[in-house]
């Protein structure tokens, strides 16, 4: 499976930003899919992260309320909605793919190459 990330950019903090994951391959359907961010000097954190059906869906603390994750099996691809962003919100974010169980604790199989994302204050 390969990911390709995207939607990443240069924001004020307040604004919105959809980032999207696209992967290759059939099986989409089949993994649970996630996005983790890495800000500078920072240890990866985990963001988000939703089931194969789409039926479960979990939040990192810092951004409850905040984002939306879904996704489109019939496009192989995941969105992650990003509203009210703060400055503390810049990091590196990366979409992944495994069970979902796993990508819950970070044991990812498959990583995308990763989007930027910058929100100015």
């Amino acid at each position: 499976v390969q990911l390709q990330a995207s939607g990443g950019g240069l924001v004020q903090a307040g604004d919105s930003l959809t980032l999207s994951c696209v992967a290759s391959g059939r099986t989409f359907a089949s993994y649970g899919m996630g996005w983790f961010r890495q800000a500078p000097g920072k240890e990866r954190e985990f963001v988000s992260a939703i089931s194969g059906s789409g039926g479960n869906i979990y939040y990192g603390d810092s951004v409850k309320g905040r984002f939306i994750i879904s996704r489109d099996n019939a496009k192989n691809t995941v969105y992650l909605q990003m509203n009210s962003l703060k400055p503390e919100d810049t990091a590196i974010y990366y979409c992944a793919a495994g069970s979902t169980m796993a990508v819950l604790r970070g044991r990812v199989l498959y990583w995308g190459q990763g989007t930027q994302v910058t929100v100015s204050s």
